[in-house]
């Protein structure tokens, strides 16, 4: 049985146990980082946002004070690292790759996270050059040859893709549409399948990220546009899809996030790093090897910048019927 005195006792109790607990959280993220952090790219090792996330991060250990051990968790289009990182402890000891993807894949299914609610935005850094390549013994010579050639065989010109519902397929489709083409896709499980089933002859064009390049300047292949708002600094002479007279723009931005809920101090700490580390020489050496133009954005911005494409995406989806496909 409680008596007042006792009663008293307890309040004082917790009252002192709620006051170590406030005190504690400013003095953890004070000294934090105390140890190596862990950051997840959902992607495999080797790749081109592989490449571009270590040199981010290698930059960033060195202004943090403490490593930062890449992990790649790849699979599912980038969703299963996606996922791991929504999924972590929010103590910004785990932070990763936020593919801009999650937008259409949280709505499609096969991301069991909101990127509205699930994640703390700490930088959008750089992006992604994509394009339309075809064989070098192709007959499409140009973008136009390449548009008239499925207007006059609706559904018959195939491309390679990436993955049902991923940046390619989306970008690609959107491009037929605003063209007033119909063209037949074929799914390969990623990129680098892809790419050899246009190399075999056995699909007419490649719709991809910058895997293409090295072939293209060896004579393999031949560019006929790029996806970005500007040509890239390589391949100066191949039109963007916009200049060739399609309103279509994708370089479906790389950003680095944490879970939701992390000490706001530590993910100032973080917001500053990463923005000293996409302003540094050496990630820009690495961004303008893999043709990635950088754009930055702090963290709040990177947010709203978030909520628009996944409002973008909400009427993407339903246009493109992505539901019906992913079924399919």
């Amino acid at each position: 049985m409680n008596t007042p005195r006792t009663s008293r006792r307890s309040f004082v109790l917790a009252s002192l146990g709620a006051s170590a607990l406030a005190a504690a959280g400013p003095l953890r993220a004070q000294n934090w980082p105390e140890r190596p952090i862990t950051f997840i790219c959902p992607w495999p090792a080797g790749g081109t946002a592989d490449q571009s996330m270590r040199a981010l991060c290698a930059v960033a250990a060195k202004v943090l004070g403490q490593a930062i051990a890449v992990e790649n968790r790849a699979g599912a289009s980038g969703m299963i690292g996606a996922k791991a990182l929504a999924a972590a402890k929010a103590d910004g000891y785990t932070i990763g790759q936020i593919p801009i993807s999650v937008t259409r894949f949280s709505q499609l299914g096969s991301l069991q996270a909101d990127p509205r609610k699930d994640f703390t935005y700490i930088a959008r850094t750089s992006g992604q050059t994509f394009g339309i390549a075809v064989p070098a013994n192709s007959p499409f010579k140009t973008l136009k040859d390449f548009v008239a050639a499925a207007k006059a065989r609706p559904g018959q010109v195939t491309y390679a893709h990436a993955g049902v519902g991923g940046a390619t397929h989306v970008g690609m489709e959107e491009f037929a549409g605003v063209a007033g083409i119909r063209l037949n896709h074929v799914p390969y499980k990623g990129g680098a399948e892809a790419l050899q089933g246009v190399l075999g002859g056995h699909v007419d064009a490649l719709a991809d990220s910058s895997s293409w390049a090295p072939h293209v300047e060896a004579g393999k292949l031949r560019l006929l546009a790029t996806w970005g708002e500007q040509r890239t600094l390589r391949f100066k002479d191949v039109p963007t899809l916009r200049e060739s007279g399609y309103d279509v723009v994708v370089d479906a931005p790389n950003g680095i996030g944490a879970p939701r809920g992390i000490d706001p101090a530590i993910a100032t700490r973080l917001r500053e790093a990463f923005r000293t580390a996409v302003a540094s020489p050496e990630f820009k050496a690495v961004a303008d090897k893999l043709d990635a133009p950088l754009l930055y954005l702090d963290g709040p911005d990177y947010e709203k910048y978030v909520n628009a494409v996944y409002q973008k995406e909400t009427v993407l989806i339903d246009k493109l019927k992505l539901r019906e496909l992913m079924k399919g």
